[in-house]
């Protein structure tokens, strides 16, 4: 684990970030994933877009990128003791297979948590799979009765 770091993603790096979260798609059994090389090209150009709401950070061994995670940040409604409020959700943490179970999910979690106290979040929310809930409480992540949520039917 020695040649292994993490940090934000680079914007050369993106096609790598994106190609991840098309095997990630591949791996969990989309049927409905379309054409791969789209895919990519409209994933990049959202990160673009989107760099100022949405961080990503990678995992990167011997100059690949073998895992993301990602930060999504939303503004939260002002108070009067707190006039710039923000909260984070954190989005499609992924590691390749042959470099799982051996922490370094939790190195990515625990570095998105590290920028999220930068920032200065309330808190930060992740929707996992089961195989993943494990990971995230060891990270500090806890149900709570209060944080409710709602599937929106589609139209």
């Amino acid at each position: 684990m020695d040649n292994v770091s993490i940090r934000p993603a680079r914007p050369a790096e993106l096609a790598a970030v994106a190609a991840l979260r098309w095997q990630w798609l591949v791996e969990n059994g989309s049927e409905d994933a379309g054409e791969r090389e789209v895919f990519l090209r409209h994933f990049v150009t959202w990160a673009e877009e989107n760099a100022g709401s949405h961080r990503c950070v990678v995992l990167v061994r011997d100059e690949r990128v073998i895992g993301m995670a990602w930060l999504a940040v939303v503004q939260r409604v002002p108070t009067p003791r707190a006039p710039r409020r923000a909260s984070g959700d954190l989005q499609c943490v992924y590691v390749v297979p042959e470099a799982r179970d051996g922490g370094l999910g939790g190195r990515l979690i625990r570095a998105v948590l590290e920028g999220a106290r930068e920032l200065g979040l309330e808190r930060v929310t992740v929707h996992s799979s089961p195989r993943a809930v494990p990971a995230y409480a060891r990270s500090g992540f806890q149900g709570s009765p209060r944080l409710l949520q709602a599937q929106v039917p589609r139209v």
